[in-house]
């Protein structure tokens, strides 16, 4: 069962499309498989990036489907270990994932958006939190947004649940890059190649440390640097020592996750 989300291999990539007409919303169970997947994603040592889309060119995602809420879903339930959409608040999820943003992306949609790690948005692409309209607290994006833009926009955008369009989210820092309609997987196909060739223990380490330092003054991050595995994982590794004798020998790294 698909439960409205698809994911596909593609040699050491994985692309998940959230596929349920009309508009990608994300009922209980999709939640429940978003997560299910990105756990997989975690745990599998061939996969190391993921891309996440929206079907179709209208809708990335407008969250949390409110026909399944009038049904009798509530905002409580259990959406999975990292909350609604897989990516709220993900456990040790340390590999590098692109939203390649296909449309309107709003309410839980844009929330799913945020706990990506770059964004690539279609000209025609746009986000809101428009909760505020219907009396819903957008939890992770509250938590989340006011650490990603200014805090007096992040503010205006939360209390008056406005639209911002592609061209003011990449002036913000929202977006990686903006493309013309259709080229969002093309685009996010493209940085996931470049990552994937690069040094597989480093990666996981930089956000492991972005993660456990996001919130921590400079002087104790650089302490709490020296504390986190992956990082130490790094430092003992032959990969950096590889990189070092290529740089050297000005010849392409063989890394091999040692």
């Amino acid at each position: 069962m698909s439960d409205g989300v698809n994911a596909v291999k593609a040699g050491d990539i994985l692309e998940v499309t959230i596929d349920r007409p009309k508009a990608n919303a994300i009922d209980l169970a999709a939640s429940r498989r978003l997560n299910d997947i990105f756990t997989s994603f975690r745990d599998d040592k061939s996969l190391k990036i993921a891309i996440i889309t929206g079907a179709g060119d209208r809708f990335f995602s407008p969250g949390w489907d409110l026909k399944a809420a009038a049904a009798g879903e509530q905002s409580d339930e259990d959406w999975g270990v990292g909350g609604f959409g897989g990516l709220n608040y993900p456990r040790n999820l340390n590999k590098p994932i692109i939203s390649a943003v296909n449309g309107i992306a709003c309410g839980g949609g844009f929330e799913v958006v945020l706990g990506t790690d770059i964004i690539v948005m279609e000209e025609h692409a746009k986000f809101a939190l428009p909760e505020i309209n219907v009396g819903v607290l957008p939890d992770a994006g509250t938590v989340k947004l006011r650490r990603r833009i200014p805090y007096h926009v992040a503010v205006e955008f939360l209390l008056t649940g406005r639209w911002m369009d592609a061209t003011e989210a990449k002036h913000w820092g929202l977006a990686n890059h903006v493309v013309p309609k259709g080229q969002g997987m093309v685009k996010a196909r493209e940085i996931a190649r470049q990552l994937a060739d690069g040094p597989p223990l480093l990666f996981p380490a930089i956000k492991q440390l972005l993660r456990h330092s996001e919130m921590v003054p400079e002087h104790e991050a650089f302490e709490l640097h020296d504390s986190l595995d992956l990082v130490q994982q790094v430092i003992r590794s032959e990969d950096l020592k590889e990189g070092t004798r290529a740089f050297a020998e000005k010849r392409k790294p063989q890394w091999t996750g040692r």
